[in-house]
């Protein structure tokens, strides 16, 4: 099958780094010109092995961010400045600013869900107690 240059590409980047007192890890996926992440915590570190097999058994559970634009960079095609780039990176540690703002903004929503939901359980808990008092005052008039 050929591919035609059109076709957005879907890049996964994980990096791990010491987050005191957590290992942690972020997945960042780049779709495109969108780039969504997941930050997981391993806790003590953990060895390729564990994270291979992390991966291959978590990565379809994990929730990503809502997707953020970013600008993508044209890769070199030398050879040499592609390893001399992936050292520096490999050097580097802790996580991109977008994956940041990515991880933000996931952070964000789900404080608005527990919020929503939160709200929704009172409102809930005050009906219920609004009819078991209806019901027990009921109750005292019963017998007149």
């Amino acid at each position: 099958m050929l591919r035609s240059s059109m076709e957005p590409s879907i890049e996964s980047k994980l990096t791990v780094y010491f987050d005191e007192p957590f290992w942690v890890g972020v997945f960042e996926k780049l779709d495109g010109k969108r780039l969504s992440a997941c930050k997981v915590v391993f806790g003590a570190e953990p060895t390729d092995a564990q994270i291979y097999a992390f991966i291959l058994r978590y990565f379809n559970q994990l929730r990503f961010s809502p997707p953020v634009k970013t600008e993508i960079k044209q890769k070199a095609d030398n050879p040499k400045r592609r390893q001399r780039n992936a050292h520096k990176q490999l050097e580097k540690s802790g996580v991109g600013t977008k994956s940041q703002q990515a991880l933000q903004k996931q952070y964000e929503e789900n404080k608005l869900e527990r919020k929503q939901r939160s709200h929704e359980q009172r409102e809930a808990e005050k009906l219920l107690q609004f009819e078991l008092k209806q019901q027990k005052r009921k109750e005292k008039h019963r017998g007149h």
